[in-house]
């Protein structure tokens, strides 16, 4: 199966030169070609240039892109996406003053999702989920990470699993799978902490690893949840089966978070709303990547991470959705890189770079997604008839998309 798609006003985030991610001033660079052609072979680029420089090719479908912009799909490196049911409830009480921590505290939350999961059928539970798949899919998004730690027991837990496994297998998305078993105590732990670790660590770890459900290990690490002990041994523990770590930290209190991740090779820490100058340094010294989650800032109405400065330190940079019941209950990530240029301050170029090439990487899939590169997956944006790059995160309530492409074939 071939595509060409040829007359692109704009082809965006091509790039000949293997680079892993952008950091600092090279975030604000992104590279593109005017009035150009992409070719598409067997779900992957084969090549692509300008116009001119296009010669004969034999191929099954030709899409002529006049007046249109092309780009690599949204990476969104950090969702929640497979839940069961909403927390509606709990934003009309945000509404009338409680805080999350509040919400939590009052068996909201977490364990809210918790409980209507644990009651939730796996088909029904993977049915959901789907439906959210293709919902972001027509939004855009091309690649995605998936957590569990919605469902706090051995057997939830391997539900959420089985269920990310399914979608991975059915989506022409590229999926990750990260077990976040520990992402809140249960009741029936909540005076034995140590003894819901021990069940993480020694029963849904090792049994979750040998079925190859689990691309990466996941901890909440804050106040009222995880400690920077606990943070450590897990991270570590799961670096035994070979799996890296993702970790949420410094989203309401700066515990250290950052400095055991950087030190365990931690692929990426997310959330980082609240950061100090040391955080930075840390970050600098390593190869773990910063996350930032600005459509969860928008939803609570919590303090957004220091994007701006993370950026203008010379770190490279990542954004995602957070798609969750709780705290960012959308996966649009249109509605993601415009909030993060009208509140965090990036320009578009740094938004799209954070949503492509970088997000990739905060996921371990930069050899196969985030740019226009000979040979990496074809999953395209196609936009609608634009003037400039800038309209996407202009139009922060619109929709500029006019076809997706998924492993070189177009999705209705």
């Amino acid at each position: 199966m071939s595509l060409l798609i040829k007359n692109i006003k704009k082809l965006i985030q091509c790039r000949t030169d293997k680079i892993s991610f952008v950091s600092g001033e090279d975030m604000s660079f992104l590279p593109s070609i005017d009035n150009a052609y992409l070719y598409v072979k067997d779900g992957k680029i084969n090549d692509f240039g300008k116009m001119q420089d296009l010669k004969n090719i034999n191929t099954d479908q030709v899409i002529d892109a006049k007046g249109r912009m092309v780009l690599p799909s949204w990476c969104d490196s950090h969702t929640h996406i497979v839940f069961s049911g909403n927390r509606s409830k709990e934003f009309i009480d945000r509404i009338k003053g409680l805080s999350y921590e509040e919400i939590a505290a009052r068996g909201g939350g977490i364990l809210n999702s918790a409980r209507l999961l644990q009651n939730t059928s796996k088909e029904d539970l993977y049915n959901q989920s789907k439906m959210r798949i293709e919902s972001v899919i027509r939004q855009g998004t091309g690649a995605i990470e998936i957590k569990s730690g919605y469902g706090l027991t051995f057997e939830s837990e391997l539900k959420m699993l089985q269920v990310i496994k399914e979608i991975k297998e059915n989506s022409k998305m590229q999926v990750k799978s990260t077990f976040l078993g520990a992402h809140a105590c249960p009741n029936e732990f909540k005076d034995d902490k140590e003894g819901y670790i021990n069940l993480v660590l020694q029963k849904m770890l090792p049994e979750f690893s040998k079925n190859n459900l689990i691309d990466f290990i996941d901890v909440f690490c804050e106040k009222g949840y995880f400690s920077t002990d606990d943070t450590e041994r897990i991270v570590k523990q799961g670096l035994k089966y070979n799996i890296r770590s993702k970790i949420h930290v410094n989203q309401f209190n700066i515990l250290g978070g950052i400095k055991i991740a950087v030190e365990n090779n931690a692929l990426s820490v997310d959330h980082l709303e609240v950061l100090e100058e040391n955080d930075i340094k840390i970050l600098s010294e390593g190869s773990t990547i910063p996350v930032v989650l600005p459509t969860c800032s928008y939803f609570l109405g919590i303090n957004y991470a220091p994007a701006r400065k993370l950026i203008d330190s010379g770190l490279p940079l990542a954004i995602a959705s957070d798609f969750n019941p709780g705290s960012s209950p959308s996966g649009n990530m249109n509605f993601v890189i415009s909030t993060a240029c009208t509140k965090m301050k990036l320009t578009t170029e740094e938004a799209i770079n954070a949503a492509t090439i970088n997000g990739a990487y905060a996921m371990g899939l930069e050899d196969k997604v985030g740019s226009i590169s000979k040979d990496k997956i074809a999953n395209l944006i196609i936009t609608n008839k634009i003037n400039s790059i800038d309209e996407i995160p202009y139009n922060f309530g619109g929709n500029q998309i006019h076809k997706i492409i998924l492993k070189g074939e177009l999705i209705s």
